[in-house]
């Protein structure tokens, strides 16, 4: 017996504690509210979260008791953490590219994303100019070469050989295109899609861990699907790759080891985590009904990329929060290769600057987190383990929808999958205009002094679709759009007009009017508008006063509900052609209040964005 055995035991002096006794003392505390309103979160994946989770939680869960590396691959691919930093090098000028893949490769780069000109034939000559001096056998290459990936896969392998390097050591992917990245250009798939990929398998056979087919589940996710449906439909697209290349000749094995999944991640934290483990669980699953020789062949390798739906214009600098949360999802769900994107992706070319700080975000996580040292920390979180089983089971219903309809392929000419993720957009969409679903400095706590000067193009405020599409097209967007849209056209306004000004005119009870006033500044400065605060009156006539003063548009009457009964007719009475506002909802006096004339009225429960809207339009942006 080990010293540490000898010892007492933790939390012996404690006695245990059952579940009921918990959901006896939650109801106790609750005094009668609603527990399933209060503490159930409702997700939009399709289950629920509870307030806390116990180990009993996890007993329809089997392969708890798997260790990383082994199937099904729940824990990880290895039995360590390494994955590789990348980043995107876009230089069509080989030597130019090369320079720049060497310079961050001393940065803390390890695996690149060559974007090659896809009109052009690569020669061995080529490979030789854009991989000098680059440590081949330590690092991962990529390329993403559209039509020109032939010529890049068999001049890659010629020149390998050539340097006499060890294949078996070589990682990486060149991919043409991807199945799923056809939906969102609204191309029909046809058989030379499938003629290119077996191709490309067999061009790059003797490079095993090299990949040459890629489902983008990034696709789903930027175009504002759940964290459900990217995974269901991504493993869709994956099992249709199966089924047609083996068709083409393929085996089970050549095929399985050709994919690779690049999944985005959003800032869901714990969900996202999930979705890793649980991707990886369900690929197994998949491969593994095709019977494949190898055990290997049921693994999946998963390239992660920061979202783009959830970055903003406004406020750039929190999206390297965003960025920072998303990556640390990435790596302690275990993905093998990580790209983050610069924070300012949104509104320009990446930057120097931008492009070193992304780099940083992950050499931050491996060098002073050091979470490159713990493979699958979350493995028996109670938490942790019930996300991942949910995720799973609602994912492979879907999956399962999507193959009773004849898989991904017919799905997609159906219509199903475009339609399934639009509604959840939409639904999406409604939650930012509701501020259910939060975009920090967008739709809530916006930074009210910011103003963007620079000239921002109409095709990054608005959903831009292809033309003349052949099947109904699956359209990239940014969830914040609708607002940055909305505060731009101020921006705008103000060049040649006054920023409209509103007034908080504070009066009555101070916690109120103080709360109501802080509402309503933020409400307010979402639209862009000059926020000003008055300092508390007793009188409605000295708010008028100030109000006048700071040449107010928008008069905001901030107090309780007792006292607007009062308060706010004298407001409106006084304020002339000043447009009023009420802070709140007063039910009780709400007839009250309009028989006076009082027609505006926030909250809440506001749809902020059609209200703003409606306040722009009157104001004559």
């Amino acid at each position: 017996m080990s010293e540490m055995d000898k010892g007492p035991k933790l939390f012996t002096a404690f006695p245990p504690v059952t579940t009921q006794q918990w959901e006896e003392k939650i109801i106790s505390d609750l005094k009668g509210a609603d527990y399933e309103r209060k503490l159930i979160w409702k997700t939009i994946e399709g289950f629920n979260v509870r307030p806390y989770y116990r180990s009993e939680n996890l007993a329809p869960i089997s392969y708890l008791d798997t260790m990383p590396g082994q199937f099904p691959f729940v824990r990880g691919n290895k039995t360590e953490n390494r994955w590789f930093i990348r980043q995107e090098i876009k230089e069509f000028d080989l030597k130019t590219a090369n320079a720049k893949a060497i310079e961050v490769l001393s940065k803390g780069v390890n695996s690149f994303g060559f974007v090659l000109d896809n009109s052009k034939n690569y020669s061995v000559q080529d490979m030789a100019v854009l991989l000098k001096d680059l440590p081949l056998t330590t690092i991962e290459i990529n390329f993403v070469a559209g039509s020109a990936a032939p010529s890049v896969a068999g001049s890659l392998v010629a020149y390998l050989k050539q340097q006499k390097v060890d294949l078996t050591a070589i990682k990486g992917a060149v991919v043409a295109h991807s199945l799923t990245c056809e939906l969102n250009k609204g191309i029909k798939t046809t058989d030379s899609f499938w003629n290119q990929s077996k191709e490309l398998i067999h061009m790059v056979k003797e490079i095993p861990s090299f990949k040459t087919v890629v489902v983008r589940g990034d696709v789903f996710e930027n175009a504002g699907s759940s964290i459900v449906q990217e995974l269901a439909f991504s493993l869709a697209a994956a099992n249709d790759c199966m089924v047609h290349l083996t068709e083409k000749g393929v085996t089970v094995d050549e095929a399985a080891q050709a994919l690779k999944f690049k999944f985005g991640i959003g800032s869901n934290y714990f969900m996202e985590i999930a979705k890793i483990r649980a991707a990886r669980l369900l690929w197994a699953q998949v491969v593994k009904a095709y019977q494949p020789e190898s055990e290997k062949s049921c693994i999946a390798n998963i390239h992660a990329v920061t979202s783009n739906w959830n970055k903003t214009i406004y406020d750039p600098y929190v999206n390297l929060l965003r960025t920072q949360t998303e990556a640390m999802s990435s790596v302690l769900g275990g993905v093998d290769s990580l790209t983050v994107n610069p924070f300012n992706v949104a509104y320009e070319a990446p930057t120097d600057f931008s492009e070193r700080i992304a780099r940083n975000q992950q050499i931050l996580l491996k060098e002073e987190a050091h979470f490159d040292k713990a493979v699958d920390p979350g493995a028996g979180s109670y938490y942790i383990e019930s996300l991942t089983n949910n995720i799973a089971e609602q994912a492979w219903k879907l999956f399962l929808e999507v193959e009773e309809k004849g898989g991904y392929l017919a799905a997609v000419s159906q219509g199903f999958i475009q339609n399934q993720i639009k509604e959840m957009a939409q639904r999406r969409d409604m939650d930012i205009a509701n501020r259910r679903e939060i975009l920090l400095g967008v739709n809530q706590y916006p930074n009210f002094n910011e103003k963007v000067e620079l000239a921002i193009e109409p095709a990054q405020l608005m959903k831009t679709a292809p033309q003349n599409p052949e099947i109904e097209p699956l359209v990239a967007y940014r969830g914040a759009m609708a607002f940055e849209s909305l505060r731009y056209k101020t921006d705008q306004f103000a060049k040649s007009n006054k920023r409209p000004v509103v007034f908080m005119l504070t009066i009555g009870s101070l916690a109120m009017r103080k709360a109501r006033a802080q509402f309503s500044s933020n409400f307010f400065a979402v639209a862009g508008f000059e926020v000003i605060e008055g300092k508390g009156y007793c009188e409605v006539n000295d708010g008028i006063r100030d109000a006048v003063q700071a040449k107010a548009d928008i008069i905001v009457v901030c107090s309780s509900d007792e006292e607007y009964v009062t308060f706010a007719p004298q407001v409106k009475e006084q304020a002339g052609k000043i447009i009023v506002v009420v802070a709140g909802f007063p039910k009780e006096i709400m007839e009250t209040l309009k028989a006076a004339g009082l027609e505006h009225f926030i909250h809440v429960k506001s749809n902020v964005l059609e209200t703003l809207t409606a306040f722009q339009k009157e104001l004559g942006i």
